[in-house]
């Protein structure tokens, strides 16, 4: 699908990647539609977007993703709006570093709602217009995480695993349909998701700054897989390379790596 002229919806927009997303889509995009819980720096980003693109039509909800009624509620005001999605980017993402023993219940049920349930309920709610009008993409974020169990970071990577497999699914019944869906799984990116994911008094855990790949390069690289109707993403050559190693090797071989990391 072609991204010009399209109506995008952003989650988690204020900032990193979502942020990125907006900024690269609004030279070409006739609307985008900007979601996060920060209403002040979407506004922010409104008007940085506006004043380079006076005729890109900017919307701006506050709607905190981990809360259904507000998922619900931005789904009727975007009908009521009459603002037809045809781009959906599901970026909106919560971590939490540390073992899963000693974990905030509620933040795993943040993770769970913001991280799996709401990308499922938006594409679920806007998936049938797109199939009616026979155009249309969805842009799942998830991330290399997905691809592996990683002790200290179990409910993360395992929502990201969630996140993988329903964007594959859903990418091969969608085949001749007009819509189609890409799977991003980006490495190590210098955003703030690592700060917010880091528990008080725990260690943090960084990768090497090698294998790191720019906020810049990861939206344009997802980017271009969408209009190519790619479905799957990895950002990075050294990335692509790990990820297919990691892959192909056996879980009981994974499982000795990480225990020695322990």
């Amino acid at each position: 699908m072609t991204i010009d002229n399209c109506s995008a919806l952003i989650t988690g927009a204020s900032a990193g990647i979502g942020r990125e997303f907006a900024r690269q889509l609004a030279g070409r995009a006739g609307s985008v539609v900007l979601v996060a819980r920060r209403r002040e720096r979407l506004e922010q980003l409104r008007n940085e977007l506006k004043k380079d693109n006076p005729n890109l039509n900017v919307h701006v909800y506050d709607v905190d993703l981990a809360d259904k009624a507000q998922v619900d509620a931005l789904i009727d005001s975007l009908a009521r709006d009459k603002i037809d999605i045809d781009l959906l980017i599901n970026n909106a993402g919560l971590g939490d570093s540390g073992p899963f023993a000693t974990s905030d219940p509620e933040r795993i049920d943040q993770i769970i709602q913001v991280n799996m349930s709401a990308l499922t309920l938006l594409t679920r709610k806007l998936l049938p217009s797109m199939i009616a009008r026979k155009r249309g993409a969805i842009l799942n974020v998830s991330s290399s995480a997905g691809f592996l169990p990683i002790p200290g970071f179990a409910i993360y990577a395992a929502s990201k695993a969630y996140v993988t497999s329903f964007s594959e699914a859903i990418f091969s019944e969608l085949r001749g349909t007009g819509v189609s869906v890409c799977t991003l799984c980006p490495g190590p990116v210098h955003t703030e998701f690592g700060d917010v994911a880091q528990r008080a008094g725990e260690a943090r855990d960084r990768s090497p700054e090698f294998v790191y790949v720019s906020v810049e390069q990861v939206v344009r690289d997802a980017l271009a897989a969408v209009e190519a109707d790619r479905p799957l993403i990895i950002p990075g050559f050294l990335m692509k390379v790990g990820m297919f190693l990691v892959r192909m090797t056996p879980m009981s071989i994974l499982r000795r790596f990480s225990s020695k990391q322990r």
